[in-house]
């Protein structure tokens, strides 16, 4: 199976996901974008520097226990805009799927990254990523997330994307 037709197996068919599709910052077909240079020291990179550290990316795993509202694509989908407007992101596209009896998967997809999910509301847990690059403040998305799903059991692992790879490029902290 070639990557064509992985690219279309979901398409037109009724599986019960929602989509909600922005434009804004896409570029338009008839501009055309230079690539630009890694190592150029006016490049405006968006890597993050803390602590004398330089990386891509700052990755949150946020598990949401006990929560309330797992199952409920809009009150995802809303948890979802309040991050990205708590957190100083750009929304490109929402997407969501409802399983049936259960559980939820999606994603908004950011001009920093992303933010995705998936639950199961049986057992009140959702899985939560927020992976959010530049200037946008992911940290935040954490008490969002417990006011959005009425908890205060959310427990956070932080992973700082292509820190080594970033650093051993050569660029400067």
């Amino acid at each position: 199976m070639n990557d064509m037709t992985l690219f279309q197996l979901g398409y037109g068919l009724e599986t019960g996901a929602q989509e909600e599709d922005f434009t804004g910052g896409m570029t338009p077909a008839n501009e055309t974008v230079s690539p630009r240079d890694v190592f150029d020291e006016d490049r405006d990179d968006h890597f993050i520097r803390r602590e004398g550290k330089v990386f891509a990316g700052t990755h949150l795993i946020i598990e949401v226990v006990d929560g309330h509202g797992l199952d409920d694509e809009a009150r995802i989908q809303q948890a979802f805009r309040d991050c990205v407007d708590t957190c100083g992101a750009t929304l490109l596209h929402i997407h969501t799927h409802k399983f049936s009896p259960q559980g939820v998967s999606g994603v908004a997809v950011l001009a920093e990254s992303h933010i995705s999910v998936h639950t199961w509301p049986e057992i009140g847990y959702g899985a939560f990523d927020v992976f959010m690059c530049g200037d946008a403040r992911p940290w935040l998305a954490v008490d969002v997330l417990k006011r959005a799903f009425g908890t205060a059991d959310v427990r956070v692992k932080e992973l700082l994307r292509g820190e080594d790879v970033v650093a051993s490029a050569g660029v400067a902290a």
